[in-house]
């Protein structure tokens, strides 16, 4: 399935790294135990340095989370998921608010039956209120190696990297009554674990426990953002100074290059949009669809 996903619709991988350059393409650096904990399956998942190991097996899934918050910023994570039958498995890298008007920016991965391409599964939640899916398949095989997933949020928009190429970008139209989030501090979350009453395929493919232990591989966890100490830190993160890089000009939006890859991502790799489910919403698609995104 892989190599037909990277037949004639494939871009050189020369020039995917040379427009993939200029957003830190190179390795992370982060120390898991100076920056997460595992608040969850700790009896069978590992954290050393810079790695760690989610595991899922019949007695529970695992999961971590950062020891702070954060307010704007860049979160790079490197992340190797479970390879063979994946199906029923979710491995979930978000941010999030606590509290029923919570914010919250997704990265998942859903698993699938051995040969069968993982999927991408974007989402924001602003204000509790969530729905935004955006998804895709990846143009690569995710469980082969290391690739780095980014949540890259600014007051101007939210951006999902893979790999330094931009997938999905959420622009900031506060101003025209459309939620964003930039009051709340988010803290960075991530888990393995049993979904599969609707993973894959609707819930059709369940887990195979024959397959167990499932193992997700991370390193180098980055966490390049504003610190979140309440609610004075609203006004201090945002503030246009050299301390908050990413408020700086170059990240108010993505350059021509950018754009190009997260055209050619969106018409080759993604297969589901929310803006376009018309069925979904009634007609009453939401407002920032009719928005540009970049």
């Amino acid at each position: 399935m892989f190599k037909i996903m990277a037949s004639s619709r494939l871009l050189s991988l020369s020039n995917l790294f040379i427009l993939a350059i200029a957003f830190h393409l190179v390795s992370v650096n982060g120390m898991f135990s100076d920056n997460m904990y595992i608040n969850w399956g700790a009896h069978h998942s590992w954290m050393q340095g810079n790695d760690l190991q989610l595991v899922l097996d019949q007695s529970a899934g695992s999961g971590v989370q950062s020891k702070g918050a954060f307010l704007f910023g860049s979160i790079e994570m490197q992340i190797k998921l479970v390879p063979g039958n994946s199906a029923g498995t979710v491995t979930a890298y978000y941010l999030s608010s606590t509290g029923d008007k919570h914010d919250e920016i997704d990265f998942e991965f859903l698993g699938n039956v051995s040969g069968q391409p993982y999927i991408i599964h974007t989402n924001i939640f602003t204000q509790g209120a969530g729905g935004r899916e955006q998804q895709f398949y990846p143009w690569f095989d995710p469980t082969a190696d290391y690739h780095n997933y980014t949540i890259h949020w600014n007051p101007s928009a939210v951006v999902w990297y893979v790999d330094g190429i931009p997938i999905r970008v959420y622009k900031n139209y506060q101003s025209q009554g459309i939620l964003y989030p930039n009051a709340q501090g988010m803290k960075v979350y991530s888990s393995l674990w049993n979904a599969d009453n609707w993973a894959t395929r609707g819930g059709l493919d369940k887990i195979d426990w024959t397959n167990a232990p499932f193992i997700a591989k991370y390193r180098n966890f980055a966490p390049r953002a504003c610190p979140w100490y309440g609610p004075g830190s609203i006004r201090q993160c945002a503030a246009p100074t050299p301390n908050n890089w990413y408020t700086s000009y170059e990240y108010s939006q993505l350059s021509y290059a950018k754009q190009g890859q997260m055209n050619w991502v969106r018409n080759n790799y993604m297969i589901y949009d929310y803006c376009k489910d018309k069925t979904r919403f009634n007609g009453q698609i939401p407002g920032e669809c009719f928005k540009p995104q970049i």
